[in-house]
């Protein structure tokens, strides 16, 4: 059912930390030739390690187009139930449904408008009908009532909350032009608190830089990792121009609080060294009008933040980097009781985004 005369916030449903306990995790199997390299098939090798990966530790739900179903189906992962899920390119992350919970075991999901990254006026690709459904299909899976707002646009990346009334974002995503120009700042924060059952708005100025493809998504740059805790994509080198952005960053938290007036604590985790597209790389990907390029030498936004929190592990993506050790070392100091589980993802990368980017959590009500 979408219910549309209500707020999760008025109903009492928030949405929890994703290091909160989950039901299930949702991944779509990447296919797409104009964004996906040699037909996708290097990036579906990748997304097969993520899914199985995940699957040990908590169940997965796969969606699927149906000219792929029967292959992915014959891979026959444990743990794994496939669904044909028709959609227009793999980031559930910020097409599909953001679930809420009310504490008392209830569950409801939020439908947010999408439009790939910012419609026409700088999206990634056209028609993007087909990702707009699948937050309602996610509901319909889960059978759970659904919040469907028609008229505010909204990607899952570009949101990340403590589960305790926080909520973190950035300001070059979600003043970004082809979302909701015709809404004041003040508006947006209104509506994050009303259906994300928060109290405060933290915006991080910029995102991580040469994150183009979806104006600097918070979860590529910062995410909560505890009550008042955060880690944050972090560059020591002052002539990369990552450096300013992480400072910029580093700064506005340094002098926040969050929603229960705590200061917050900010551990940095270094970035890999620049990463950029090589030729093999972009003439592997088929050129289409109205598609965002992927041209050689363009750099691209990597960062270690970008992983996904779920059930027993953290699945980090890494990249052959110096730096890639000292992630995993940070991440295991603050998540002691889980396994972090490095994959090398650079084939993801070159989709625009990483790990985070392609899951999306269903708490445990």
């Amino acid at each position: 059912m979408r219910i549309t005369n209500s707020t999760p916030k008025a109903d009492g449903y928030y949405m929890p930390a994703e290091y909160a306990e989950h039901r299930c995790t949702y991944l779509l199997w990447p296919e797409r030739q104009d964004n996906w390299r040699g037909g996708a098939k290097p990036a579906q090798a990748v997304f097969q390690q993520v899914v199985e990966t995940i699957a040990k530790y908590e169940p997965v739900i796969l969606g699927v187009n149906k000219s792929q179903y029967a292959h992915v189906l014959e891979l026959n992962m444990p743990n794994v139930q496939v669904v044909e899920i028709s959609n227009d390119d793999s980031w559930i992350r910020d097409c599909g449904a953001t679930f809420v919970v009310n504490g008392k075991g209830g569950m409801r999901a939020v439908d947010w408008k999408f439009n790939a990254w910012g419609g026409l006026v700088n999206g990634l690709y056209f028609p993007w009908d087909q990702d707009d459904f699948v937050a309602a299909k996610m509901a319909a899976i889960e059978c759970v009532n659904r919040y469907r707002l028609s008229d505010f646009i909204l990607e899952g990346g570009s949101i990340h909350s403590d589960g305790e009334g926080t909520i973190l974002t950035t300001e070059e995503c979600l003043l970004d032009e082809g979302r909701n120009s015709n809404l004041t700042k003040e508006q947006i924060e209104q509506t994050l608190k009303d259906y994300l059952g928060a109290e405060k708005v933290l915006w991080l100025p910029k995102g991580i830089y040469m994150d183009e493809d979806t104006n600097g998504h918070v979860d590529n740059i910062c995410q909560w990792v505890g009550p008042a805790k955060v880690v944050l994509a972090w560059e020591d080198n002052p002539d990369d121009p990552q450096h300013e952005r992480s400072q910029a960053a580093y700064d506005y938290l340094s002098k926040q609080t969050d929603a229960k007036g705590r200061k917050i604590e900010i551990v940095k985790i270094h970035v890999p060294n620049p990463i950029t597209i090589t030729k093999e790389e972009s003439e592997g990907v088929d050129v289409v009008e109205g598609t965002f390029p992927r041209n050689e030498g363009d750099r691209l936004p990597a960062s270690y933040v970008n992983y996904y929190n779920c059930n027993g592990a953290v699945i980090l993506p890494v990249f052959n980097d110096e730096h890639d050790q000292a992630a995993i070392d940070t991440l295991q100091k603050l998540f002691p009781d889980k396994v972090i589980e490095p994959i090398y993802a650079r084939e993801i990368l070159l989709g625009g985004g990483n790990i985070h980017c392609i899951t999306q959590q269903v708490p445990r009500p």
